[in-house]
């Protein structure tokens, strides 16, 4: 390579290494009056698969009430080491698939050891961006988040992808410790309202679908598109033990 090649590759890259780290916002602390919690680090992933959680946030209820089918394309955002992944991907059946999307390389290498324990062929790792989680447009049912969009560092980006990524009838589930109920031992920080819900979603794209109020500890919110047909199928409203 002739040096005058070589000082041209440089002076391009120059060029061009702003513009790369600038189509990263900066991250947010506060959103609509909420502080943005601090995202969890992999090394407490065991915190996520600790046995008591089945029975602090009856997970077993929370899934069934999902929503989900044999067949469906599902994601787990913030899938962390892969508690509702795995059983997702049991729901979903060998002609469904889940996208298990993380911003932690560790938590996908966890959660991918646990899938070969446990067998599964039907689990997509998706390495996102803060800002991007890497889903397909327009080709996802249900977008399950549990305890993690409060952690969200650019709440916008991250909900106007989500809601690309949703097929017309496709439902957003948030599913967060709820911030009205003191007797939740969870830090106020790792705490939602259904009113600081409702105000960060709807000004995003979305409308509120449906609820669910049999959980122990967390509400559990259905959004769909706000161009959604209305004879959509409603999410869930009753409890359903």
């Amino acid at each position: 390579m002739s040096l005058r090649l070589y000082v041209s590759l440089l002076l391009l890259f120059a060029l061009l290494a702003p513009a790369v780290a600038e189509e990263i916002p900066p991250a947010l602390t506060t959103y609509k009056g909420r502080t943005i919690a601090q995202t969890m680090h992999y090394a407490g992933a065991p915190w996520l698969i600790r046995e008591s959680r089945e029975r602090e946030e009856d997970c077993t209820t929370m899934l069934k009430n999902l929503g989900i089918k044999p067949g469906m394309t599902v994601c787990d955002m913030g899938c962390g080491n892969g508690f509702y992944t795995l059983k997702m991907a049991e729901a979903v059946g060998e002609n469904g698939k889940v996208l298990a999307v993380d911003i932690q390389p560790e938590m996908l290498r966890l959660l991918q050891a646990r899938a070969d324990e446990a067998e599964l062929k039907n689990i997509e790792r998706i390495l996102g961006d803060v800002h991007d989680p890497k889903l397909p447009v327009g080709q996802v049912d249900v977008i399950l988040c549990v305890d993690v969009y409060h952690e969200f560092s650019h709440p916008e980006q991250m909900l106007v992808a989500m809601r690309k990524s949703l097929k017309p009838t496709g439902r957003l589930v948030l599913v967060e410790f709820r911030a009205e109920d003191d007797n939740v031992p969870i830090k106020p920080l790792h705490k939602m309202s259904k009113e600081q819900v409702n105000k960060e979603l709807t000004a995003n794209g979305y409308r509120l679908a449906g609820q669910f109020e049999g959980l122990p500890w967390q509400h559990m919110m259905f959004f769909a598109r706000d161009d959604a047909p209305e004879e959509a199928p409603a999410a869930t409203e009753t409890p359903s033990k």
